[in-house]
């Protein structure tokens, strides 16, 4: 151990970095570089310095910080879930410290698992688009409450998560319900296990009424991947129902449909998943199930806390709920194929 304790200026010296980016580190800030956040940790842990801040939590047993790990704000899930994390954590008295990794992967998260563990946290959140529990990397963390948004990943974590199956369940009811022979697909990433879930879903109905179950293609969620897998689609057959595993894709498929000359709901039926803001003023408004992701982060942050205090790990399926708009409509028979 150091003679003395070590100050804020010997971890900027060992860092090669100035007293600011410690300071921004040791606080938790996002806007420093990956590198040289990782040598002032590593600075940190070698002069087992600690931050005032955190010396005064470490004496009254909390640190009044909850840590957010995400891989990417451009799902719409994510963005809300967050905003949400961080507004609910302020009015119990909460920090937030956000962690952002490069790669939905288990390598990546338990990397943050201990940068987070340095900083100080009381519990972890953890917003991926992948199973990223099934990856043999993952470590989850004994020492901190984890909670994970998704699929329930065992090992003492918590996990918070939506019914997607259940969802997916009510869009291909509601479409047989009315009278469409068999239901095309539109899938998400085939790496993303809510997209799995919902072709899980459909392929399963399918089956068990004897239904046909047509080719599909995996999107990447992009209005633009909807559109070219439509397109494709178009090529070879004329779908009457169009089962889209999210919202934007189902905008692309919009475009590609009405390109040769296909109406909606006319001609064919298009559902979607989510319910993004935009769905409403989808011409026609898009049928869409929606996703209560103001509620998916009020949820998991109270078990997040509820584990600071000693309570048990929790695994909790939220509800999903078909919105019926305008994009759908009864079946009309057989349509000519396209030439």
């Amino acid at each position: 151990m150091p003679e003395r304790a070590s100050s804020m200026r010997d971890v900027a010296r060992m860092a090669g970095v100035s007293l600011q980016t410690v300071s921004r580190v040791a606080n938790g800030e996002p806007h420093v570089a990956d590198a040289k956040r990782e040598r002032v940790l590593a600075a940190m842990q070698d002069l087992e310095y600690r931050p005032n801040s955190a010396a005064r939590a470490m004496r009254r047993g909390a640190y009044r910080s909850v840590g957010v790990v995400y891989h990417s704000l451009h799902s719409v899930g994510t963005h809300r879930s967050l905003e949400v994390i961080s507004e609910r954590a302020i009015s119990h008295g909460y920090g937030t410290t956000i962690m952002p990794v490069a790669a939905a992967s288990g390598r990546a998260a338990s990397s943050a698992f201990t940068r987070l563990g340095e900083m100080a946290v009381d519990a972890v959140i953890v917003i991926f688009p992948s199973p990223f529990g099934l990856d043999a990397t993952l470590e989850i963390p004994t020492t901190v409450p984890l909670v994970v948004l998704g699929p329930p990943q065992g090992g003492g974590s918590s996990s918070v998560g939506f019914d997607q199956d259940g969802g997916a369940v009510q869009t291909i009811e509601h479409l047989l319900e009315l009278g469409h022979p068999t239901i095309h697909h539109i899938a998400g990433p085939a790496d993303s296990f809510s997209a799995s879930a919902r072709t899980g879903a459909w392929r399963r109905l399918l089956a068990a009424q004897d239904r046909r179950v047509p080719d599909y293609g995996h999107g990447d969620w992009s209005a633009e991947s909807g559109y070219l897998l439509a397109r494709r689609m178009l090529e070879t057959e004329t779908p009457s129902a169009l089962f889209i595993a999210n919202d934007q894709m189902a905008l692309g498929a919009y475009r590609a449909l009405a390109e040769v000359g296909l109406r909606v709901p006319d001609d064919v039926s298009v559902i979607g998943f989510d319910d993004v803001d935009e769905a409403a003023m989808y011409p026609p408004p898009l049928t869409t199930v929606a996703q209560d992701w103001e509620g998916l982060g009020r949820e998991s942050l109270r078990v997040a806390l509820s584990m600071t205090r000693g309570g048990e790990p929790q695994d909790i399926c939220l509800p999903l709920r078909l919105i019926e708009r305008d994009s759908t409509a009864p079946y009309r028979g057989e349509r000519a194929a396209l030439r």
